[in-house]
């Protein structure tokens, strides 16, 4: 098996990559996925998070209000640091158990926005980082999600910088021009995966 770990910043094209490497035979863990599950009852993560930050974040159906916890958590960074102590973890372990699941002869790819951030580079046998350039996020997070110029640097001035991914990289995939020319790079790495 050949895990590859897949990161990149907002609107660097991360999520585009994989689907282009699902399209072509790799099978996809999705980080963002796992996140949800994380808070799922039953786990360590969903038990945490109510003893941590309170039990009037307990829907009726015994689920998390993520939204109030998002409200008690995103303007206090050490609050945030808390939560992604708890959540983190469990992400891991859930990547872990999908990862253990897989074929040696399948190439996977463990898609995770935050897996510098995270620590879990160990998780993959290659980095593989997409980079854009920071106006090019901006004008791309404008048109895509109608998102104001602030509350889109906000989220980019609160990430790693595209410097601090490439550190751990190895293979860094430029997306500021067209999708076609980010598809020929996956090729050209998809191709020697193949060899």
């Amino acid at each position: 098996m050949k895990k590859i770990c897949l990161t990149g910043g907002l609107a660097s094209g991360k999520s585009t990559a994989a689907q282009y490497l699902s399209e072509q035979g790799a099978s996809i863990i999705d980080a963002d996925i796992l996140g949800h599950h994380a808070y799922d009852r039953g786990t360590i993560a969903h038990q945490e998070v109510i003893k941590t930050f309170g039990e009037d974040l307990i829907t009726e159906d015994g689920s998390i209000d993520r939204r109030l916890l998002g409200k008690k958590v995103f303007s206090d960074p050490l609050k945030l640091k808390k939560l992604t102590n708890i959540v983190w973890p469990e992400i891991r372990r859930l990547a872990q158990k999908k990862l253990n699941a897989f074929e040696d002869n399948e190439i996977v790819v463990l898609e995770a926005a935050v897996l510098i951030e995270a620590g879990w580079q160990d998780m993959g046998d290659e980095i593989w980082v997409v980079v854009v350039e920071r106006e090019v996020a901006i004008q791309r997070c404008i048109s895509r999600d109608g998102l104001e110029r602030e509350a889109i640097l906000n989220r980019l001035d609160a990430q790693i910088s595209n410097k601090e991914r490439r550190q751990h990289a190895d293979v860094v995939l430029s997306n500021n021009e067209s999708e076609e020319e980010l598809f020929e790079q996956l090729d050209k790495q998809w191709h020697r995966l193949m060899t």
